[in-house]
C-alpha cells in the first residue's frame, strides 16, 4: 500500500534497505577499524588510514573511495587537525666552524647516502627534554636519537653513535646535513664524523625547508605521537620515546615512500614514488653509490 502510494515496487523498496542496511554495517566495520589504528597512530591522516583499510587482508573488504572515507571521518568527528608551531632549537651565534650545504637538489637513491640531523624540544610536565634525531633521507628511517634534559652537544654524539652503530660496514660517499647549531660544529662531533670519513653538510639559513626531513620528523614524532601520551618522569619519557621510534620505523607508512614504512624503504634501491606533490621545484641530481 504504501510502496504504491509512492510509486515504487516492493522490490526496489527492499533492495533500497538491504543496501543501507550493508552500508550502515560497512560504515561500522570501517569507523572501528580507524580506531584500532589510531590507538598506535593517534593522528594518522586520511590517506594512510585508506592504504592501511585497503591493504588489510585479514579484514572484509573495503568497498569505499578516499573522498567516501574523508566524507565517514568526518561525520563522526574523526579528523584531524594539527595545530603547527615553531620553537627555535638552534644556537648558531658560537665561533666553530661552519660547513657549506652539499646536498641543494641531491635526491639519494638508496640508504645510507645522506644523513639528516636536527633536535626538537618535548614539553613534558616535568619540564623540558630535548631529542636529537638522526634520519635517513632515503628511507626516513630514524638511524639515531637520544633524549636529554638540555642541549648540550654530547647528546648528538651520542646520537651519531647509535645511527653509526647500525652501520654493517663502512660506507662511502655518506654526508651528514643539519644546521648550523653549537652542537653540529663542535670539535666532538665534527670529529666523530671525521674519523668515519663522512661528509659534512650544513644549511645557511633559517629555511626550515634547507632541512625540510629532519624537520618534518620532528613534528611527525611530535604532533602524532609523543604529544598524545603522558608521561610523569624522565624515565617513561625514554620509554615512549624507544616505543615510538620503533612504531615509526615499523608501522607507520609514508607518503614520501609510496606507502612503504622507513623499515621497508631502507632496503629498497632507485628513486621511490612520492604520492603527494611537491611545491618547490628544485633540480634533482641522483646520488649513486
Amino acid at each position: 500500500m504504501v510502496c504504491r502510494l509512492f510509486g515504487i515496487t516492493r522490490q526496489s523498496y527492499y533492495k533500497h534497505f538491504w543496501q543501507w542496511e550493508s552500508d550502515t554495517i560497512e560504515q561500522e566495520i570501517i569507523i572501528k577499524r580507524v580506531k584500532e589504528i589510531r590507538k598506535a597512530h593517534p593522528v594518522m591522516g586520511v590517506r594512510k588510514l585508506y592504504n592501511e583499510l585497503c591493504s588489510d587482508t585479514q579484514g572484509p573488504e573495503i568497498k569505499i573511495g578516499r573522498d567516501g572515507l574523508f566524507n565517514l571521518l568526518s561525520a563522526y568527528s574523526l579528523l584531524v587537525k594539527i595545530r603547527r608551531r615553531r620553537v627555535a632549537t638552534t644556537i648558531s651565534n658560537h665561533t666553530f666552524r661552519k660547513y657549506k650545504d652539499l646536498i641543494k637538489g641531491i635526491q639519494p637513491t638508496s640508504a645510507n647516502q645522506l644523513w639528516v640531523s636536527d633536535i626538537t624540544y618535548w614539553r613534558t610536565p616535568f619540564g623540558f627534554l630535548y631529542i636529537s634525531f638522526i634520519t635517513d633521507a632515503y628511507s626516513h628511517k630514524i638511524v639515531g636519537y637520544q633524549l636529554a634534559d638540555n642541549m648540550e652537544a654530547i647528546n648528538n654524539v651520542r646520537a651519531l653513535k647509535m645511527a653509526l652503530g647500525t652501520l654493517e660496514k663502512p660506507v662511502e660517499g655518506l654526508i651528514h646535513h643539519s644546521d648550523r647549531g653549537m652542537q653540529y660544529c663542535s670539535l666532538d662531533y665534527v670529529g666523530l664524523l671525521k674519523k668515519n670519513n663522512i661528509s659534512i653538510s650544513m644549511t645557511q639559513g633559517g629555511d626550515p625547508r634547507d632541512n625540510a626531513i629532519a624537520e618534518r620528523i620532528n613534528g611527525i614524532i611530535k604532533s602524532e605521537y609523543l604529544k598524545h601520551r603522558k608521561v610523569t618522569n624522565k624515565a617513561q619519557a625514554m620509554e615512549l620515546l624507544n616505543s615510538t621510534v620503533e612504531l615509526y620505523n615499523t608501522k607507520r607508512p609514508h607518503l614520501s615512500n609510496n606507502y612503504l614504512t622507513p623499515e621497508q624503504a631502507h632496503t629498497m634501491t632507485g628513486i621511490l614514488k612520492k604520492q603527494w606533490k611537491n611545491y618547490y621545484p628544485v633540480k634533482i641530481t641522483t646520488v649513486n653509490q
